[in-house]
């Protein structure tokens, strides 16, 4: 009887909740940080040479995930799947231009839900994927319109000098050192944009939604000078692990021909070692350019007098190969490109500083956002709340890890070939599976115990034959049951 009492009036509570939320008002802030295909290279994650002093503070007031996972490394689906809180095939958005509402009209999209329970939503920088023709981001999720600083980058166009919002001014190549100042592109513009917007905010009497969209690292390597000044050459050393790995399938590699696009790369082949170390140089300068204005953010979030009742969140929608595995750019399931910084920072959390081992997903962030501020919840969304390791991070949230990608990597309809990775236990396992029968054609297994570069497939190896299929029944369990229709 007393349990048939407590289910009902845990009912009627919910029941409330969803019909009268808690005032506006009374709820903290969101700042959401974005990046654009930045790997691990930061100085909190332990790269020995990359100069990120404002993402590493970040990290000292909030919690780094050290083991955070993107849901496909490639950027539509991935900010699609972050601003849903549904996986890749839920959304059926594999490739740069589906958008998730062709599948789901009326989906309610993470800054959608604040934006209908009083919270002001505002956009700007590259929050969803831009289309190739159009900005495609999503009018529905904002208070006001998305302040686009859009650029068809992927044609080698680079900024120099031009006015905010305009046509570029010159046509480069993969890299560029030139000595302007930081505002002669993109992201000190967002920057700028967003401390104006912080501004604004904190004069309304509802709480804010702002999510501030970066560029960078992404190509070109454009930084000013005085971000490549930061690094001597002589500390940009080449990839460790330039071969694709040993006994490894051939379907997981990739042309990398969003490199190969821009003036002065190879066609085909593999680069020289010059070349190597001027790409791997700019991307550490794009990294420390990005840096210093996350920093110009922050400090002006100080400065608002809301810091005390912000939640931040730092992401990148995916990681970026230099060369690692004979490939460059993303598209692969392997952990360079799988795996993202995740910095969360809350109003009062546990243990400020202290990271955690606990593997998470990006797909995570859609229901820990509205745990935090104390939103109703959602039906439908596939990750799980990161409170618990927020409130202590020696917590464990789920097993697993998801990323996959499809092969061929741009296509027309429906993939051939999906592969599906999972990061669990100290093991990276990989099925590239036949998307019509769904079983495998190809296996990967990589014990980052013995191999953490993932220089040798041992999926084959009778020593890992439990192991194998420990993983493969845990990979069936998340990514079985995706639809074929």
């Amino acid at each position: 009887m007393k349990r048939r009492l407590w289910n009902c009036v845990r009912l009627l509570s919910t029941i409330v909740l969803v019909a009268f939320p808690a005032a506006a008002d009374s709820g903290p802030n969101v700042l959401m940080l974005v990046v654009d295909d930045m790997n691990t290279w930061a100085g909190c994650l332990g790269h020995p040479v990359a100069q990120t002093p404002n993402i590493d503070r970040l990290a000292s007031r909030g919690r780094l995930f050290s083991r955070a996972y993107c849901q496909q490394a490639v950027c539509n689906p991935s900010r699609a799947s972050v601003m849903t809180g549904r996986r890749p095939d839920t959304l059926k958005v594999w490739d740069l231009r589906r958008h998730f509402r062709r599948t789901f009209p009326d989906i309610v999209t993470l800054p959608q839900h604040f934006k209908n329970h009083g919270w002001f939503t505002q956009g700007i920088g590259k929050i969803y994927h831009n289309g190739t023709t159009k900005p495609q981001g999503d009018p529905a999720s904002w208070s006001v319109p998305q302040t686009w600083h859009w650029a068809p980058h992927w044609k080698d166009w680079v900024v120099v000098g031009g006015e905010k919002g305009a046509e570029p001014k010159k046509k480069g190549g993969a890299v560029q050192r030139l000595d302007v100042p930081d505002d002669a592109y993109w992201d000190a513009q967002i920057a700028s944009d967003a401390i104006a917007a912080l501004r604004a905010c904190s004069d309304r009497d509802q709480p804010f939604f702002l999510a501030v969209g970066f560029w960078k690292p992404h190509l070109p390597f454009n930084a000013p000078k005085k971000y490549w000044d930061l690094y001597d050459r002589d500390e940009v050393l080449p990839p460790a692990n330039p071969n694709a790995p040993r006994n490894g399938p051939e379907i997981a590699l990739h042309d990398w021909r969003e490199l190969r696009n821009y003036a002065g790369m190879p066609k085909e082949g593999r680069l020289t070692r010059e070349q190597t170390l001027e790409l791997r140089h700019g991307y550490l300068a794009a990294i420390s350019y990005v840096d210093s204005q996350i920093g110009r953010v922050l400090d002006a979030l100080d400065k608002s007098g809301e810091a005390d009742n912000t939640v931040i969140a730092l992401w990148s929608d995916h990681g970026f190969h230099l060369g690692e595995h004979s490939l460059w750019c993303k598209t692969s399931t392997y952990e360079m490109d799988a795996r993202v910084p995740l910095i969360i920072a809350a109003p009062k959390m546990a243990r400020p500083g202290e990271p955690t081992q606990a593997v998470v997903e990006l797909i995570d962030l859609y229901p820990t956002l509205v745990d935090l501020c104390g939103l109703p919840k959602l039906e439908g969304l596939e990750g799980v709340s990161l409170a618990p390791v927020l409130a202590d991070p020696s917590a464990a949230v789920k097993a697993a890890a998801l990323t996959q990608h499809p092969r061929p990597a741009y296509y027309r309809g429906r993939p051939e070939i999906m592969g599906y990775s999972v990061w669990s236990g100290g093991f990276r396992y990989t099925e590239w599976r036949d998307w019509k029968t769904g079983r495998p054609v190809e296996v990967e297994l990589y014990d980052h115990a013995r191999d953490p570069l993932e220089n040798v497939n041992a999926a084959r190896e009778e020593a890992y034959r439990v192991d194998r299929g420990r993983l493969a029944r845990l990979l069936g369990n998340l990514a079985g049951a995706q639809s074929r229709d």
